[in-house]
This record gives C-alpha cells, structure tokens and sequence, in this order.
C-alpha cells in the first residue's frame, strides 16, 4: 500500500508542480492554449500567486512524509488538493470542457485516497 501511495503522492506532485511552473512563467493566452482556461478571467497576480501555491503544494505532498519533518502536512496537503479541484471541475464544466472535467475528478479521488490512508497512518 505504501508503494501505491508514494506512486499517487508522485503523480500529484508532478501535474501541480508542471502547473504551477505554467501558470508561474507563462502568458494567459498560453495557458488558455494548453488547456487551462481557469485562468481566462483572472488578473496576473492571482495567476502567478495560484502558480506559487500549486508549487507549494507539490512539495507539501512529498516532502513532510519523505523527511520525515512535520508528516501530518502530506495528508493535509492531499486534502487541500482535493478541496481546490472542486471549483475547478465547475469551471471546466460551465465551460463544457468534460475532458477537464474528467482530470479534476480524477485527481480528486487520488487526492481523498492519500489524504485517507496517510491520516490512517499517523
């Protein structure tokens, strides 16, 4: 079970560290045109800022558990992962992008599973 939950951890941190990066570096249009067309009606600063924060927490998910130092913030992490793809599956929806849709839910659920088992675990 533990290898599995370093796999999902590795998976989370991944996609929200690439997103981050994207949103930390890039033009709207930019973003718009890869797929994440949240940030069309949001200001730079938030952008950068939800950048930030999504690097952020692609270290949260790793490395509390992995240090050893502060673990119980990896399955808070996960849950904050969790929290934040609700709103983003409704924007995706609202704009009938179902394929969105489909990640956010995915990475709902891997979310809720690590978060679950890492609390178990404390």
């Amino acid at each position: 079970m533990n290898t599995i939950l370093w796999i999902f951890q590795i998976l989370l941190a991944v996609t929200f560290v690439y997103s981050g990066i994207m949103k930390s570096t890039q033009q709207r249009e930019r973003l718009i045109q890869i797929g994440q067309t949240g940030v069309a009606d949001l200001s730079y600063p938030l952008i950068r800022l939800i950048g930030f924060l999504e690097i952020m927490g692609a270290m949260g998910i790793i490395l509390p558990k992995a240090l050893h130092v502060l673990p119980f913030l990896t399955p808070v992490t996960a849950v904050c992962f969790a929290v934040i793809m609700i709103p983003a599956a409704n924007i995706h929806a609202k704009r009938k992008e179902y394929k969105s849709v489909s990640l956010n839910a995915f990475l709902f659920l891997i979310s809720v599973f690590v978060a679950f088992q890492r609390f178990k675990s404390l």
